[in-house]
């Protein structure tokens, strides 16, 4: 029964596929499509980070001005690495100074840690 279950999905997928290529708008579809499930995403993960937010407000507070700043600019600087990356791997210099972002985004997150753990 599993059989079937995986070919009917194989078969979903394809008949998707083909109706996108061969289909007149077919690509500007997908495309909508794609944009709407990128927004979806988004407004998923702002909403997940809100929920730790809440959550955790009281721990985020506990850490003091200087190590919240640290978390919070340690993660904003992460998405603009994540977001940049296709961008800065075109050249050597970008791709050093990439991978020099990503360590300090790392020493910080664990420096924070390191401090909400200490007592």
């Amino acid at each position: 029964m599993e059989r079937m279950k995986t070919a009917r999905n194989v078969a979903i997928l394809l008949a998707i596929a083909a109706a996108v290529y061969f289909l007149p708008g077919g690509g500007r579809a997908a495309s909508t499509f794609e944009a709407v499930l990128l927004v979806a995403f988004g407004v998923a993960a702002a909403y997940l980070g809100l929920r730790f937010y809440r959550e955790y407000r009281i721990s985020l507070h506990s850490l003091g001005d200087r190590r919240r700043g640290l978390l919070y600019g340690g993660v904003a600087v992460g998405l603009f690495a994540y977001v940049a990356r296709k961008n800065m791997w075109q050249t050597g210099l970008g791709e050093l100074a990439w991978f020099l972002l990503v360590a300090g985004v790392l020493y910080v997150l664990l420096e924070v840690y390191r401090h909400s753990r200490s007592y």
